[in-house]
């Protein structure tokens, strides 16, 4: 069992951004700027969330945009030092936890073919795949895995 490192999740503000932006040059070969990040502030259709670490500083965020019943996560990211330290889980628990509280019919999102631990940590939370988006990701050209999770409710069940 890897070593869980304590992260309080907090919805993000202005004061991340920097911090963000910084993660995202770090994590991603096409990194949102600054500026798109602060935008999603004002998305009414999108929620980031922040993993803070005991000092406060960020230690991975993550984005989920809802459109009708459909749940869209638009980037995980994690500071390389705190990789394998279940920050990324905690993100997404947090959203599976959002799509179930407001019956979303699924939540699905992209994921470098090459990126085998996001791929093993979104199948351990029921995410499956679905497609394959060729030449998806840019720097280097390589495909992204669809990965979806779908939600059943016990009342739609029985309609069916």
């Amino acid at each position: 069992m890897e070593k869980q490192i304590q992260v309080q999740i907090v919805p993000m503000t202005a004061d991340h951004l920097d911090e963000i932006a910084a993660l995202e040059r770090v994590c991603f070969s096409d990194p949102w700027s600054r500026n798109m990040l602060a935008e999603e502030l004002d998305n009414a259709l999108s929620a980031f969330l922040v993993a803070l670490d005991a000092t406060g500083k960020v230690a991975g965020y993550a984005g989920l945009q809802v459109v009708l019943d459909e749940g869209y996560i638009l980037n995980v990211a994690v500071a390389p030092e705190y990789r394998r330290q279940g920050v990324a889980g905690k993100l997404l628990q947090v959203f599976l936890d959002f799509a179930q509280g407001n019956r979303l019919s699924f939540l699905t999102l992209e994921v470098r073919a090459s990126n085998y631990a996001a791929i093993a940590l979104y199948g351990s939370r029921g995410f499956r795949g679905v497609g394959r988006r060729r030449n998806y990701y840019e720097h280097p050209k390589e495909d992204a895995i669809i990965m979806t999770r779908e939600f059943v409710y016990e009342d739609e069940k029985e309609n069916n």
